[in-house]
């Protein structure tokens, strides 16, 4: 058996006052067993002489002498231990080996110190597992505190008068001993350590909340600020795109200004962008302390160590030097008026074109939300799920032929109607061959052959092999400098006016004027048969950038 359980099985070879193996052990007149110096020591401190364990008081002191039965019996029984642990596996050598740096080395141990499993706060010692058995099976040890083993019990006990701090003393928010209460602390407000531990335990907990709640407004502050620098970069691309428009018309006379143009823009982005990093570095500076004081705060809370918790809870408990990040903000810069300023430099040349790119900024304003309508289209065209895009499959689907449906020619309705004011949308058609474009009347026939003009209720632009475009008016055959690459929709109701824009070149592409609109109108959307693949991109409703 091993030496632990040869302690517990043999009880009686342990001195009940250092808690190892007799060493010279004497019986003494109650029948109790010590130690000889142990014994010897404890009647030379304490003015009566009697036993440690039943208390019996002897008017005279009994003479000592060694009992050579229980002397031999504990040689033996030491031999035995010591024989069970040196055979010991490597496992449970290593297991139980010599104290590793910033372990708690036994007190009782002797040569080769096992780690402590606990601190006593009455006996001040730390005690492996095997010498910490008394303290669990003997009904004086079992009133005794035991902690988590600690090193330098010594520093728990009262400096001036060498008794243990058990007390706290609220007035001077210290530690003390029950002495300090009848001298220098005698009229001040003290409480027991375990009271005021739970306190201090309390107000970590709040302290903690209060550092989650800093750093999540952190968090917050820091999405705030990024999305600060998107609004920046869009509105910095948005404001290029349109230098862009201004100056592609020019020739070489203009790429100066072009250039400076972009370059004054992305000055304003980097800057703004700048400002937000130095921002952002600073408030991840300080999540990161908060991180780190909140750890310090979650291992200091869940501490069982009294006097540790009271001892640093000053320390850890002072405010962090962050910043109140309340009004400070990064404004996305205002890039209105750089794309004016390059184009008051060149007047004359880019008149017109300016006149283009404002009448196209101002039917935007009127910008709406478009979707498709599948219960108008033909069976044989594809919607996306969001009702955004179209394109024509290679077979029809079986679909209820309701009578909004169009069942012979490739085209789909909007879900949105114009009644009145004024309407805009856009719409991507790149990568297209065919297809077309427009407005149509509600009343419209959307049965077999379908005749496309004003007059049948259909104001739409077409095209086909790629570079006929064609305005259904009825038949006016445009002329344009490059195929659009996506094409913008305006309709004023009480004008009777439908106009069609290359949205990159800002171009009028063609207008109907002179309209008469009696009945609410539909957008049209007809992204044409496939063609074996050479047609099959999609029509896509494109948001609008203002």
């Amino acid at each position: 058996m091993s030496a632990a359980s040869c302690l517990l099985n043999e009880d009686q070879f342990l001195c009940s006052i250092c808690l190892d193996v007799f060493t010279d052990p004497v019986t003494i007149p109650c029948g109790h067993n010590f130690c000889k110096n142990c014994i010897t020591e404890h009647w030379d401190s304490n003015v009566l002489c009697q036993c440690p364990n039943c208390k019996e008081v002897f008017s005279t002191r009994p003479e000592l002498k060694v009992n050579t039965f229980i002397s031999e019996m504990a040689a033996q029984f030491r031999a035995s231990a010591q024989q069970a642990a040196s055979s010991s596996s490597a496992e449970l050598q290593a297991a139980e080996s010599a104290e590793e740096p910033g372990e708690v080395p036994c007190d009782v141990c002797t040569g080769t110190k096992l780690n402590a499993l606990k601190s006593c706060l009455v006996c001040l010692e730390s005690y492996c597992e095997t010498h910490l058995e008394p303290h669990r099976t003997r009904s004086g040890l079992k009133r005794h505190e035991l902690i988590d083993p600690v090193e330098n019990l010594e520093g728990r006990m009262c400096m001036e008068h060498d008794k243990l701090m058990e007390l706290f003393c609220q007035t001077d928010q210290m530690c003390v001993c029950m002495l300090c209460t009848i001298s220098d602390h005698k009229t001040h407000a003290v409480v027991p350590l375990k009271e005021e531990y739970k306190v201090k335990k309390a107000k970590l907990g709040e302290t903690e909340a209060e550092i989650q709640q800093m750093i999540q407004k952190r968090q917050l502050k820091i999405q705030e600020m990024r999305r600060s620098v998107e609004l920046s970069n869009e509105g910095a691309d948005r404001e290029i795109a349109d230098g862009v428009q201004v100056f592609t018309a020019l020739k070489e006379s203009v790429e100066r200004s072009q250039a400076e143009l972009i370059n004054t823009v992305r000055e304003k982005q980097r800057e703004t962008e700048k400002q937000a990093e130095g921002f952002i570095k600073d408030l991840e500076q300080e999540i990161s302390d908060l991180e780190k004081r909140s750890i310090e705060v979650e291992q200091l809370s869940h501490s069982e160590d009294h006097l540790h918790l009271l001892l640093n809870f000053q320390s850890i408990n002072a405010a962090l030097p962050t910043k109140d990040w309340t009004e400070i903000s990064v404004r996305p810069p205002s890039y209105e008026g750089t794309v004016v300023k390059a184009v008051n430099q060149l007047e004359e040349k880019l008149s017109e074109q300016m006149k283009k790119l404002l009448e196209l900024k101002r039917i935007q304003q009127y910008a709406v939300d478009v979707t498709l309508d599948p219960d108008t289209a033909h069976p044989g065209l594809i919607l996306s799920d969001d009702g955004k895009q179209v394109h024509c499959g290679d077979v029809s689907k079986k679909l209820p032929d309701n009578p909004e449906r169009f069942d012979l020619c490739a085209n789909v309705l909007s879900k949105q109607t114009i009644s009145s004011g004024r309407f805009y949308y856009e719409v991507q058609v790149k990568g297209k061959t065919a297809w077309d474009l427009g407005v149509v009347r509600e009343s419209i026939n959307r049965k077999g052959q379908i005749t496309v003009s004003p007059r049948d209720g259909y104001w739409i632009i077409i095209l086909r092999n790629d570079n006929e475009y064609t305005a259904a008016d009825p038949a006016v055959r445009l002329s344009l400098k490059s195929p659009p690459q996506k094409v913008g929709v305006f309709v004023d109701y009480e004008e009777g006016l439908v106009s069609f824009y290359d949205i990159d070149a800002a171009a009028l592409i063609y207008s109907f004027t002179g309209c008469s609109f009696t009945e609410k109108l539909y957008p049209l959307f007809g992204p044409y048969l496939n063609d074996g693949g050479k047609n099959s991109a999609p029509l896509i409703i494109s948001p609008v950038n203002l």
